[in-house]
């Protein structure tokens, strides 16, 4: 079965919060907030990208962009995350489809690159790679990834938008 991307609509909220709930319920590294971070960044307007994947006019998968902050001043830098599918249908691509189209937009956007907390090898498959110049306070460093779309770097501690609470530095 197929899917499409779309952008998030208007009335989509419930089911991209249902999606994300069911999708990190089980998942051993998670604090379960996830639904809450998505609802806390669209409400502050800092859900920058945010697309979903439908399938069958259900939507199956969502993922989130917004920005961060660099402490070397560097601007246009956005976080990947969460990004979620429901369990019958991980590893399908769904995810990879999500990610490769929201980092395509960001580009579009002008976007001077993408930091991840994540696998790496999951992630590196699209370009993510782990810089020890670029930090996440509190994460294992291996875990805490970038992706620049040009060139400079951003170099320096790394701070996500307060809706992800624990892995956000004051």
């Amino acid at each position: 079965m197929t899917w499409l991307i779309r952008p998030e609509q208007p009335g989509d909220e419930s089911a991209i919060a249902a999606v994300t709930e069911w999708a990190f319920r089980e998942a051993p590294y998670s604090d379960h907030t996830e639904h809450h971070i998505v609802a806390a960044l669209r409400k502050s307007g800092a859900l920058v990208v945010s697309l979903v994947a439908e399938q069958a006019g259900q939507v199956v998968g969502h993922v989130a962009f917004s920005p961060v902050q660099i402490s070397d001043g560097a601007s246009d830098w956005y976080g990947l995350g969460p990004v979620s599918v429901i369990p019958p249908q991980q590893r399908e691509g769904i995810g990879q489809a999500l990610i490769r189209e929201g980092l395509s937009r960001l580009r579009t956007r002008g976007a001077a690159g993408c930091v991840v907390l994540g696998e790496p090898e999951y992630y590196g498959r699209f370009g993510f790679i782990h810089r020890p110049e670029c930090i996440l306070k509190g994460v294992p460093p291996a875990y805490f990834q970038t992706l620049a779309f040009g060139t400079p770097e951003a170099t320096g501690i790394v701070t996500y938008h307060a809706a992800f609470g624990g892995t956000t530095e004051s």
